[in-house]
C-alpha cells in the first residue's frame, strides 16, 4: 500500500499552527478577546482545541505515514527517534531564556543564545543517519536533565512538561499501538484509559489535601506533579503543570482516536462514505462528551476524559468537511496559505516562541521617556501597532495577525523553495 498524502489534513493542522501562533503570540497579554485565552478552568475555547487537535491530527498521520504496518527494529528506532527529537526541541523553548553564558549579559548574551539555538535546531531537525539522529537526541535530553537536577541556579526551576513533550510521548505511545495491536485492541485501550482517569481523578483521595476533587492545585495530578516535578513546572502554576504527568494518560487518547480515523481514510470505500463515517464519528463523540462534561467536566489543565471526547469530536467533524470540500469536492482555492502552514509546522513551533523571547532581550532607552528602559517587542507594539486602534484588543488581535503575517511570507519562501523541516 503506497503512503496517501492528504491535502485535507495538512490544511487543517495549518489552520491548527496558525490559531496557534496567534493565541500565544498577542500585541498586549492584557488585552485579549476572551476566544483567544484558555477557559479559566472547567469549559472550552476556541484557544483550548489547538493542543488536542495537533495530538488528534498526528494520530490520524500516523498510518498513513505507515500504510504497511511493518514493525521491525529500524521501524522502532524512527519513532523512538522522532519522539526524542520533539520531546528535545520541547523543553528547549524553557530553556532559552535561562541559557548564562560566562558572565554575558544583554545583546552579547542574546546572540549567544540564538548560536545555541541555531545549533540545537540543526541538532534536532537536521538530516542525519538514524545512527547520528539517536547520539544527538540522547545526548541533549541528557544534557537537559543534568541542568535541570545540577543545583546549577540558573536551571534549578526551569520547566520539563511542555505541548512537544506531550505530542512526542504520544506520538512514541500511539505508534507503537497502530503497529502492534489491532484496531478493537485500540478502541478498548482509549475506553480503558478514559474510565481509568475518570476513576483516578474523581475516586482516589488526595494524599495531604483529603477527599478527590477537581479543583485547581488541589486535585490528584497536581499532587502528582508536586511531588514527581517540584521545582520545574509550569511558572503560571508553580505547583501543578497543564502539561503534567498523570494528565497526560487521557491524552494518549486523542491520538488513539485520531489513529481510527486514519484508518479509516485506509479503508477501500468511497471517499464520500469515508467522509461520512468521519463526521457521524465526529457527532457521536461530542455528545459523548458533552453527557459525561456533566458528572466529569471538560477541562484543559486536566485534561478531562469529556475534554477529550469533545474535542476529538469536533477535530473529527472539522476534518470530515475539509476531506469533502478539498479531497472530495476537489475545491482548493483559497487553502494555499492554510497548506503553507500545514506542510512545515515544526519550524514555526521550534522559532515563533524563540523569537519573542529574543527580541525581550533587546533593551534600551524609552525615547518617549528616557528614564526607563523598554524592550524591542513592546516598543514595537505601543508604537508601530497600538497608536492605530482605539480598542486595545482589536490592537492586541492586529499585533498577532501581524505576527502571523510575517511567517506566513517566511513559510511561502520554504514552500516555494521545497524547504520542509522535520524531526
Amino acid at each position: 500500500m503506497t503512503r496517501e498524502r492528504l491535502i485535507s489534513l495538512d490544511v487543517f493542522r495549518g489552520l491548527t499552527i496558525l490559531l496557534m501562533t496567534i493565541v500565544n503570540n498577542p500585541g498586549d497579554w492584557g488585552n485579549v478577546y476572551p476566544p483567544l485565552l484558555h477557559a479559566e478552568w472547567h469549559g472550552c475555547t476556541l484557544t483550548d482545541l489547538v493542543f488536542p487537535f495537533f495530538i488528534f491530527i498526528m494520530g490520524v498521520a500516523v498510518p498513513l505515514a505507515m500504510p504497511d504496518k511493518i514493525y521491525d527494529k529500524n521501524t522502532f528506532n524512527k519513532i523512538l527517534v522522532r519522539s526524542l527529537r520533539m520531546l528535545c526541541l520541547g523543553i528547549f523553548f524553557n530553556y532559552f531564556s535561562k541559557i548564562q553564558l560566562f558572565g554575558l549579559d544583554g545583546i552579547p548574551l542574546l546572540i549567544g543564545r540564538l548560536i545555541i539555538t541555531v545549533a540545537v535546531g540543526y541538532a534536532l531537525m537536521g538530516s542525519f543517519s538514524s545512527k547520528v539522529k539517536n547520539i544527538l537526541a540522547f545526548s541533549i535530553l541528557i544534557i537537559y536533565l543534568f541542568l535541570a537536577y545540577s543545583g546549577i541556579e540558573a536551571y534549578h526551576d526551569v520547566r520539563l512538561p511542555g505541548v512537544l513533550q506531550r505530542i512526542a510521548i504520544v506520538y512514541f505511545l500511539v505508534s507503537l499501538l497502530y503497529l502492534k495491536t489491532s484496531q478493537k485492541t485500540q478502541i478498548i485501550t482509549g475506553i480503558v484509559l478514559l474510565l481509568g482517569y475518570w476513576a483516578i481523578m474523581t475516586l482516589i483521595p488526595v494524599p495531604g489535601i483529603g477527599e478527590a476533587n477537581l479543583e485547581k492545585g488541589t486535585n490528584l495530578a497536581a499532587w502528582v506533579d508536586s511531588v514527581f516535578l517540584k521545582g520545574h513546572m509550569y511558572r503560571g502554576t508553580v505547583t501543578w503543570d497543564p502539561e503534567g504527568i498523570l494528565s497526560t494518560i487521557p491524552s494518549i487518547v486523542n491520538g488513539i482516536i485520531g489513529l481510527l480515523i486514519g484508518q479509516i481514510l485506509q479503508r477501500e470505500i468511497t471517499k464520500t462514505q469515508k467522509a461520512t463515517k468521519i463526521a457521524i464519528a465526529g457527532i457521536i463523540l461530542i455528545i459523548a462528551g458533552l453527557v459525561w462534561n456533566i458528572v466529569f467536566p471538560i477541562n484543559k489543565s486536566i485534561w478531562t476524559s469529556s475534554y477529550v471526547l469533545y474535542t476529538t469530536g469536533l477535530a473529527a467533524t472539522f476534518l470530515s468537511i475539509l476531506y469533502y470540500i478539498i479531497d472530495i469536492a476537489d475545491y482548493k482555492k483559497g487553502f494555499k496559505p492554510f497548506l503553507i502552514w500545514g506542510v512545515n509546522p515544526m519550524i514555526v513551533f521550534f522559532t515563533s516562541q524563540i523569537i519573542p523571547q529574543a527580541l525581550v532581550m533587546i533593551q534600551f532607552k524609552n525615547p518617549h521617556n528616557p528614564e526607563e528602559q523598554i524592550n524591542l517587542l513592546t516598543y514595537l507594539y505601543t508604537f508601530g501597532i497600538a497608536p492605530f486602534f482605539s480598542n486595545p484588543m482589536a490592537a492586541s488581535l492586529a499585533g498577532a495577525l501581524i505576527y502571523v503575517g510575517i511567517w506566513t511570507f517566511i513559510l511561502w519562501v520554504f514552500y516555494k523553495n521545497k524547504l520542509i523541516f522535520k524531526v
